[in-house]
């Protein structure tokens, strides 16, 4: 309901006037009731929240954020198989039965999509040179900063949200006194393609090999790649000083911290191997971490013959 609340949340009908996060009193005369628009703003404030709290209670760190490339809303669903739980999102459209156009993204791995925007998201936010301490949790750092998550097949679009306090804003109209938070939003584009045949149902993205890598453990790897990431962009830049900041930081022993940070630089294919689900099976986080090469060529050799790093 983006125009409604709009409307809803405009100032403007009781007679202010907002500039630059600061609320001002207007010239015009005011058409709506301060009582009234006080009592709906509480209402859409209490609809928030039950909607976060709604989210919160999922697994599904993208659930009401994330769409297909035709505009319908891609919800969680899961199937079982093997006794592993494979969670993905669904296009609205395959829900509810409606014809499925040429192109439709019309179903993706959850934990895959996860790990992607997440990684993204740090990763753009760090280069920005925000200034802020970035949420460790995803799913906080998601709420704050993620407004929408579009699939194409060949991209990702994210519109992401910065929110600016008062006292950070610069210019002539900022004059110290009190007033909202000022969001700014960006729009930023990361390369993509489905891993999952979109007329497919069932059980799908089954990987090629003869044994497919765990959900699981497809998720913990990917997870482990992001933080390294964003250990390392944290010391490049200097938002932390040393490796043992950042495992206090993290609730961690420090030579763990040490044994994951060589994930930063795991070569792109091996990523992708992950991603789309092509990664061998027996590949686990000690393996991949411990006594890395900084050569992709021969990490991608170590990993195993089942991944195609051809090509």
């Amino acid at each position: 309901m983006g125009a409604l609340a709009y409307l809803l949340k405009n100032r403007f009908y009781i007679g202010e006037v907002v500039y630059r996060g600061a609320v001002h009193g207007g010239e015009q005369t005011p058409i709506v009731d301060r009582a009234l628009f006080a009592a709906v703003q509480a209402k859409l404030a209490a609809r928030a929240r039950a909607r976060r709290c709604r989210l919160r209670g999922s697994p599904a760190l993208l659930s009401g954020r994330l769409f297909d490339n035709r505009g319908n809303r891609m919800s969680p669903s899961h199937a079982n198989k093997g006794g592993a739980r494979y969670r993905y999102y669904v296009s609205q459209a395959v829900l509810q039965g409606k014809p499925s156009p040429p192109g439709l993204v019309s179903r993706v791995p959850a934990a895959e999509t996860e790990a992607l925007v997440v990684a993204a998201l740090r990763s753009h936010l760090s280069a920005s040179g925000a200034g802020e301490q970035l949420p460790d949790n995803d799913r906080d750092l998601l709420d704050r900063h993620l407004e929408r998550a579009t699939l194409t097949p060949n991209h990702l679009e994210l519109r992401l949200r910065q929110i600016i306090e008062p006292a950070q804003a610069h210019g002539p109209a900022n004059d110290g006194s009190s007033g909202s938070p000022i969001a700014t939003v960006t729009t930023i584009t990361v390369p993509w393609s489905s891993p999952v045949p979109a007329a497919v149902k069932g059980v799908i993205h089954v990987p090629a090999h003869n044994t497919p890598i765990k959900a699981s453990r497809r998720e913990a790897l990917l997870i482990a790649i992001a933080k390294a990431r964003q250990w390392i962009d944290d010391l490049a830049d200097g938002r932390a000083a040393s490796f043992a900041v950042i495992a206090r930081r993290e609730g961690k022993a420090e030579r763990h911290i040490r044994l994951l940070a060589p994930l930063a630089f795991v070569s792109p294919r091996i990523v992708a191997a992950l991603l789309d689900g092509t990664a061998p099976a027996d590949l686990t986080l000690t393996k991949l971490a411990r006594a890395l090469p900084y050569c992709w060529a021969e990490q991608e050799r170590r990993v195993g013959p089942s991944a195609p790093f051809h090509g």
